[in-house]
């Protein structure tokens, strides 16, 4: 099996929470009414000016049944996850339509990157991805397709979240000065039962009576992932309700004031939001950890090569210095002398302190195997030919930059998720979708 999911770059792991992207082959407008086997397809769902077909419905519901089988998790009933399936792949064709209707637009070149990306996390090259592929009885250029459509959907909702307003150094003051500044982080899963834009009564009755029954049946021992599967209208629901790792800033208030006190595998009351109803189910937890980096002071000779100074020179050089060195000279005055490092060579080859990764993997290597006081044997790097003296080491605590940094990268990802969120729901509600699923009441959805 092809592990092709979130497989594109993305900032700060930032749209790696946001990726839903459903691997389904799509099919040409020429193929829309005929399946690979030629029996007559028929249309399940007409989203806008396109459809979806019931072939690529049972493409998408065989994906998602084998991998909960493959999780050991119970199978909901098949029409239940047939309408979850449905809707996912709804959204997604929403997605490619909006994409494409706003000029985003993938080359052959973006997709050949991907499929590179995409081989090499499944440790194969992409003629060997493309033999497996073909195996399972995939066409290979439908395959490349659906990875420009899923490039597509990710690159409009990078799109929606580069169109935020920048994070303020205010709202990180006034996260970090928050009560859970020092608490641990929970691994968390979540059903949603959502409601429309303007909802009436009668729908808020209605979710909150469908979340009630969901809660009390997880209380006589239903699976969460598969209550999730089968009912939850998160973005996240086919994959078991699986949010990941939180903490209590990174997550509504709401949520937070929620599972505050829950420990595994405790899961909550349904909550309300302007979205809907929730129950949250905390999987782990783990205390926060405190940051603690090492740094070296160190100084350095570089010989430099160019034009003049010939490898082989600058070479014979440095182990001229180096036997200097040995002889007992001075480093800081042989360092003012010889070194052509203009920034620390007036400074007797002091580079202050600095983490050792900060200047390579050579330099790096060469200050590890050093103890205070000790002075290398002459190395190379693409600069030139280099000694280093380690004068001194040091541990800093850096969790308050790290939580600073992290609780930037927080509040990017839960206004982020909130507005792609927000910008799909729209999406959905101003759509024209006619669902026909057997079961479904005509033009419902």
């Amino acid at each position: 099996m092809i592990h092709r999911s979130c497989f594109w770059p993305c900032k700060a792991n930032l749209l790696i929470a946001l990726c839903t992207c459903l691997a389904t082959p799509a099919i040409s407008m020429a193929q829309q009414m005929v399946s690979t086997s030629g029996s007559i397809d028929s249309i399940v769902a007409l989203v806008d000016e396109d459809v979806i077909l019931r072939s690529e419905l049972d493409l998408a519901v065989a994906g998602i049944v084998d991998r909960v089988r493959a999780s050991g998790e119970s199978m909901p009933p098949m029409h239940l996850l047939e309408g979850q399936v449905l809707e996912r792949l709804i959204i997604r064709e929403l997605q490619i339509q909006r994409a494409s209707q706003t000029g985003i637009r993938i080359s052959d070149a973006d997709i050949d990157q991907a499929l590179v990306t995409l081989a090499q996390q499944n440790s194969m090259t992409v003629q060997q991805m493309r033999q497996v592929i073909e195996a399972d009885g995939e066409d290979f250029s439908e395959f490349r397709r659906n990875i420009g459509e899923e490039l597509m959907t990710e690159r409009l909702r990078q799109r929606i979240v580069n169109g935020m307003e920048p994070i303020t150094d205010t709202e990180v003051d006034i996260l970090l000065a928050s009560e859970d500044l020092g608490g641990g982080e929970y691994d968390i899963s979540h059903i949603m039962i959502g409601l429309p834009e303007g909802s009436t009564p009668t729908q808020v009755s209605e979710a909150k009576t469908k979340a009630d029954n969901i809660h009390n049946r997880l209380m006589e021992g239903l699976d969460f992932a598969s209550a999730a599967i089968s009912y939850s209208d998160g973005q996240e629901a086919l994959e078991g309700g699986v949010v990941g790792w939180r903490d209590l800033n990174s997550v509504p208030a709401f949520f937070a004031d929620a599972i505050r006190d829950l420990r595994p595998p405790q899961f909550t009351q349904p909550i309300r939001s302007p979205a809907g109803f929730h129950i949250l189910k905390v999987n782990d937890y783990r205390e926060q950890r405190q940051v603690v980096i090492k740094e070296y002071n160190a100084r350095h000779i570089m010989v430099e090569i160019d034009e003049l100074m010939t490898p082989r020179l600058a070479m014979d050089t440095i182990i001229e210095i180096k036997s200097q060195l040995d002889d007992g000279e001075d480093f800081a005055e042989l360092a003012k002398e010889y070194s052509d490092d203009t920034t620390s060579a007036n400074l007797g080859g002091d580079m202050g302190w600095f983490q050792p990764e900060a200047f390579g993997e050579r330099v790096y290597q060469t200050l590890v195997a050093l103890k205070p006081g000790q002075v290398s044997e002459p190395f190379q790097t693409q600069n030139g030919w280099h000694i280093m003296e380690l004068m001194d080491t040091r541990e800093l605590d850096r969790t308050e930059e790290a939580i600073r940094a992290e609780a930037r990268d927080k509040i990017m990802r839960r206004k982020a998720e909130q507005e792609v969120e927000e910008v799909l729901r729209q999406f959905r509600d101003e759509a024209f979708v006619e669902i026909r699923l057997p079961g479904s009441a005509p033009g419902s959805g």
